[in-house]
């Protein structure tokens, strides 16, 4: 999948969301929501979101919760980091080994030997997928499950537009249960209980699935790496009566719609557990999701494809335009940032 043109919008470095809202004297809930339809584009508040969707609708959630999946050690004789992406069905590990400065990916071996705290050694296997280099497959010895060792060892993961050091309580979202994801998946964040009751009050129903996200590479936005999902019986069931009675489906975030579209391959929902390797765009638009609530991403990241698939081109650059427009107001990308609502 190739990436996007840098031309179809510009992101200044002032509009990248440095701290939680919460320091920002902001609720959760009170972070900017561009609501994109094809009537046009309405400037809003996240808590508005129950207001914006029509009784019968189904909001699909990822109840995944983030890890604290950093580890600090030392290579070489100097401070690295690594990173913990996900756990493989043969107990090895995906792992990204980061600069000391965190300013991108160190460049490793295969056959080297990292040593970790508590006393692991984790030798790296070999490029994970095949011909990639910056996610490496490694094996830990002894052998110990990823959730486990990153409880006792680990910090949350940050980048070098993150302020400060956050604890992992400011990366979870409201309804996350199921431990598992390197990094937060954001776009649920402004989703508050109270949100959330509000929704359910307005006759929109809530069903979960899990994705466990891995982590991601803010230097070269290449395509999602395979990840474990879940979707239980009951998700499968109330999206597929959803879409019998012509309500919509509308995911928080785009692992869910990865997750959804997997495992609705034919247009109908089946239930899941497994891994994905589905990349979605013009190739392959959504045949289940209708409707996205999404964190706001860069010009160039492979992610807008996956908006695309559900949206439609036309419907997404309007929203990018109307958010990055002189004179707009002022929204906030990454994971602390603003969401968009695409309503096609």
């Amino acid at each position: 999948m190739s990436a996007q043109p840098t031309e179809r919008f510009h992101v200044p470095n002032s509009h990248e969301a440095a701290v939680p809202p919460e320091l920002r004297g902001l609720a959760r809930d009170a972070v900017r929501l561009a609501e994109v339809t094809r009537d046009g584009v309405r400037h809003l508040k996240a808590g508005a979101l129950p207001d914006l969707l029509h009784p019968g609708d189904l909001l699909v959630v990822n109840t995944s919760a983030t890890l604290p999946a950093a580890v600090d050690f030392r290579r070489r004789g100097h401070e690295a980091v690594l990173h913990v992406s996900t756990e493989l069905d043969d107990g090895t590990w995906v792992v990204e080994v980061r600069r000391p400065d965190q300013s991108g990916p160190d460049l490793v071996c295969a056959g080297e030997t990292l040593k970790l705290p508590g006393g692991i050694r984790l030798q790296l296997v070999a490029p994970h997928p095949d011909g990639q280099s910056r996610l490496w497959r490694a094996a830990p010895t002894p052998t110990v499950g990823r959730v486990d060792y990153l409880w006792e060892q680990g910090r949350p993961i940050r980048y070098p537009y993150v302020e400060g050091a956050w604890p992992l309580s400011m990366l979870q979202n409201s309804y996350a249960e199921q431990p598992g994801s390197a990094e937060m998946p954001s776009a649920g964040r402004p989703l508050t209980a109270e949100v959330l009751v509000r929704l359910m009050a307005h006759g929109v129903a809530v069903a979960p699935i899990v994705l466990h996200t891995g982590v991601s590479s803010q230097e070269t936005h290449e395509p999602p790496q395979p990840e474990r999902f879940v979707v239980p019986e009951a998700t499968a069931r109330l999206v597929n009566s959803t879409r019998s009675v012509g309500r919509r489906v509308v995911a928080v975030g785009t692992t869910v719609v990865r997750a959804l579209e997997t495992a609705g391959s034919s247009g109908r929902v089946v239930p899941t557990d497994g891994w994905t390797d589905l990349v979605l765009g013009p190739q392959r638009p959504a045949r289940v999701v209708d409707g996205l609530l999404s964190g706001l991403h860069e010009p160039e990241a492979s992610h807008l494809d996956l908006l695309e698939a559900v949206a439609g081109r036309p419907l997404v650059d309007a929203g990018y335009a109307a958010i990055t427009a002189p004179g707009a107001p002022r929204y906030l990308w990454h994971e602390f940032g603003d969401v968009m609502l695409l309503l096609p």
